[in-house]
């Protein structure tokens, strides 16, 4: 069991050796030198700017976080789970000593100046946790605090733990939990990069590679003509023709704004309204009362970029960069009562 005093963290590294064989843990920022005379985040976060005067706001903000646990809210006593690489085993270690700067370190080829001793007590095959257990533990920062699964981790140090996980049914219920959780992260990660870089008329480019790639002929209005239509889609070379309107504001869309799409929109032909953010209500109602107009919304436009992601232009695929992986998925059984 966690208690108040020890806490667990979650460490990564490029360097699972240095880890291993030098019982200890470490992070980088070498370019700032000895971190001891850091005493506070507010010194943290000048010497990151310094030191890095390229990096965003956002950037510095979370390094800072990562620099300024490991300098002080990791404690001597503190547990630390490594998952490594190199052979897929969970190691779980105790802190025993408090921050030191290795100078001239030539045992690492990434360096990893800045350390803590451990004593490594267990290496486990990631097999024996709970896929929530190692999704927790897989956090994309560099160091970070385990709270959902900080116990499971803890009894994994018990004698009988291999007992007690082999009890354990063969489904595991966090998994569909975590493959879920790992959707929706990859989701909002879509979403905060298009209403990042795609504002304005970028985005109604965007719209159109992402409709050719459906299969639809495209053509983009010049910015400011065509009556507000931003896009202009054919099947094939005969009709409907289907007009398009593109809207990137953080705001919902209301109804006026989708009847000003109708008005522009001649007999035969069907309307697209595509937003980042979503409807109000009273424009929600508008739409399923005007079958001749689809309404698009952040989350829907999401769902097509996922699956005609291979399709689209490389410049957009490097703006939104993503890898094909394969999750666990665990069927739906018929309840029979």
């Amino acid at each position: 069991m966690e208690n108040k005093e020890n806490r667990v963290w979650g460490i990564h590294t490029k360097d699972d050796m240095l880890f291993l064989n030098g019982n200890l843990i470490a992070i980088g920022w070498e370019e700032m030198g000895d971190l001891s005379p850091l005493k506070d985040r507010e010194d943290i976060r000048k010497k990151i700017g310094e030191c890095y005067p390229d990096s965003s706001k956002q950037s510095i903000a979370t390094n800072t976080g990562q620099v300024f646990r490991f300098l002080q809210e990791v404690q001597v006593g503190d547990y630390i789970v490594f998952p490594s690489k190199i052979d897929r085993m969970i190691n779980i270690g105790i802190v025993e000593g408090n921050y030191y700067y290795e100078i001239g370190a030539k045992d690492s080829g990434f360096k990893y100046l800045n350390r803590r001793k451990v004593k490594w007590l267990k290496h486990i095959s990631r097999q024996m946790f709970s896929q929530g257990a190692l999704y927790e533990a897989g956090s994309a920062l560099t160091i970070f605090q385990i709270k959902n699964y900080a116990e499971e981790f803890l009894s994994a140090l018990n004698s009988d733990f291999k007992k007690k996980a082999e009890a354990v049914p063969v489904e595991d219920d966090t998994v569909a939990a975590t493959a879920e959780e790992i959707q929706e992260n990859t989701k909002d990660f879509i979403l905060k990069e298009l209403s990042r870089q795609l504002k304005g008329y970028s985005l109604e480019g965007f719209v159109a590679n992402l409709l050719q790639a459906m299969g639809y002929r495209t053509k983009v209005s010049k910015q400011g003509g065509d009556s507000g239509i931003d896009i202009i889609a054919y099947k094939d070379e005969l009709p409907p023709r289907i007009l398009v309107q593109v809207k990137s504001v953080d705001g919902d869309i209301k109804e006026a704004t989708i009847q000003s799409l109708k008005g522009a929109m001649r007999e035969g032909d069907y309307g697209l309204f595509v937003t980042l953010s979503n409807y109000t209500k009273n424009a929600q109602a508008y739409l399923d009362n005007t079958p001749i107009i689809r309404g698009i919304n952040g989350t829907e436009l999401v769902d097509l970029i996922l699956m005609y992601y291979e399709k689209l232009n490389e410049k957009y695929q490097r703006m939104i960069p993503l890898k094909k992986v394969y999750i666990p998925v665990v069927e739906e059984k018929d309840d029979i009562s």
